[in-house]
């Protein structure tokens, strides 16, 4: 359940009061006070901007919309896939809870069509939304959108300046509040060296160096770092464009802006894992005359988003979120706060990513719980193909890093880690007597968690019936046809077709038996 609302003092209080008026219908134009949303999402980055203190990151434009509004030095997403995370930016619920525990592009969906989503509360509350780029979570309909722009990816980056294009149409519309929900390409694989002459000056692998929680910096990791800032140069120049166009329909004074990665990048000890690389990103809110510039280093979440903006919109509360209004810590002040984030993993595509995981954040250590213990990490294989030069450069590498990545590859079932004196968390403390009693107290926390959450995985039938759901699909194609069974059995029912769990190639692959959209 979540926890009970925080008490707020008099500037928070007011915003509250202001706009939680559930059933609110829009204004006649010329009075509405409520203000636009603009949110922006881009592709597996890190905080790795010139404002988060990032030395070869040439980000003016978001380093700039940080100084206006506020800079969250300590947030997280819920788990480090694209479909994932997004999931619960936009119903304000872990993967486990709503179902979506892997890539859209591989089938997995929702629980329910009719989860709450911030694109259909809002529109419930009088607000024009819109989306522009990829929605990557199924089912589409359960976040409906009056204005739909460049559906997919766009990992070839066609048609960049499009994006600032159609949301510039979109500000300017009509005189009712609303909601826009854009997510950039960038900083997605492949890294692009430069797109459309952006960056004007690309960096080269001469110029950087690797993030040092890769523990590693042969020449060729140099280079994808390179590209990679060459990414987020391009990613800032574009958000940038929508700024302007912004600035020029004259409503820029009253909208919310909220700017966030989906999670870290496609490089080592990032996406597809539960370590910092992977669950920490950039989070920042502007909010003009109501967000005090400031920065915070409180414990939030992704989660946190969705009850935040139903507050400030007006829009009908939604029970039982787990999420955390950020309305008084926008407001400048002191209140109350969590202790612990908590984080989680399941599957990116299929088998080639299962590895289930969850994690508890303290305010200085943290636990990552392994739910297949001392099995291989598939992902790590990914890594070694596509990557071949890290297998020799961890192998030369200082010892604590070569045990790190030893670790990796066959995780026992806790890893404990001291983010104040190890940040890049190669020293698992599990194991060691004299942290005991943290360890003790996070697996506390974390089994609360999941209790309260009601995870399905507590079940080891249902982790077990996962595994082998997961394992028995070979390809997207194979995903996307079938009916996925974990949103029945999760919940002890069973599907209407039986599923066998045979590997894919010794069975046909079983047409859905009602339409699921495709990403």
């Amino acid at each position: 359940m979540p926890p009970s609302m925080l008490a707020v003092s008099s500037l928070s209080a007011a915003l509250l009061a202001a706009s939680m008026l559930p059933g609110r219908a829009a204004s006649a134009p010329g009075t509405e006070q409520r203000p636009n949303i603009v949110l922006i999402i881009s592709e597996d980055n890190g905080p790795h901007f010139g404002c988060y203190g990032d030395p070869y990151a040439q980000t003016p434009n978001l380093d700039r919309l940080a100084s206006q509004g506020v800079r969250f030095e300590r947030a997280y997403i819920t788990q480090a896939g694209c479909s994932q995370s997004r999931s619960s930016i936009l119903t304000g619920l872990y993967p486990h809870q709503n179902g979506q525990l892997g890539l859209a592009t591989w089938g997995y969906r929702l629980y329910r069509e009719d989860t709450p989503s911030l694109p259909r509360s809002l529109k419930a509350a009088g607000y024009r939304t819109g989306r522009i780029g990829k929605l990557h979570v199924n089912p589409e309909s359960a976040f409906p959108c009056d204005l739909q722009e460049i559906p997919g990816g766009n990992f070839a980056r066609k048609h960049l300046a499009a994006y600032a294009q159609h949301a510039e149409r979109f500000f300017k519309a009509d005189a009712r509040p609303f909601f826009l929900h854009i997510n950039y390409p960038e900083a997605h694989d492949p890294f692009l060296k430069q797109v459309d002459g952006l960056p004007k000056q690309p960096l080269t692998g001469t110029d950087v160096q690797s993030l040092p929680c890769f523990g590693i910096d042969p020449p060729e990791l140099r280079q994808l770092m390179a590209d990679y800032y060459n990414c987020l140069s391009r990613l800032d120049s574009l958000i940038g464009d929508l700024l302007a166009a912004l600035d020029r329909s004259g409503k820029a004074g009253n909208t919310l802006i909220i700017y966030l990665g989906d999670h870290g990048p496609d490089l080592l000890r990032g996406k597809r894992s539960s370590y910092e690389g992977g669950t920490r990103v950039p989070l920042i809110i502007r909010w003009p005359d109501k967000a005090r510039p400031q920065v915070r280093a409180e414990l939030v979440s992704t989660i946190d988003l969705m009850p935040t903006l139903l507050a400030i919109s007006g829009a009908t509360a939604v029970p039982n979120l787990p999420g955390q209004s950020l309305v008084p810590l926008l407001a400048g002040e002191r209140p109350a706060w969590r202790d612990t984030v908590f984080t989680e993993f399941h599957t990116h595509a299929a088998r080639a990513n299962f590895f289930p995981q969850r994690a508890a954040h303290g305010q200085r250590y943290k636990l990552i719980e392994n739910l297949l213990p001392d099995e291989a990490n598939p992902d790590m294989e990914k890594i070694d193909k596509e990557l071949p030069f890290v297998a020799s450069a961890v192998a030369a590498a200082r010892p604590e890093v070569r045990a790190a990545y030893e670790l990796q590859q066959r995780p026992p079932r806790f890893e404990l880690y001291d983010l104040q004196t190890d940040p890049c968390e190669f020293h698992n403390l599990a194991a060691s007597a004299a942290h005991a009693a943290q360890l003790a107290n996070l697996k506390q926390r974390l089994l609360a968690w999941r209790e309260q959450t009601r995870d399905p995985l507590l079940n080891p039938t249902n982790l077990a019936r996962l595994k082998a759901e997961v394992y028995a699909v070979s390809s997207k194609a194979e995903g996307k046809a079938i009916d996925w069974g974990y949103p029945d059995y999760f919940f002890g029912r069973e599907p209407a077709v039986p599923r066998d769990t045979a590997p894919a190639a010794e069975k046909p692959a079983r047409k859905k038996n009602k339409k699921q959209p495709a990403e």
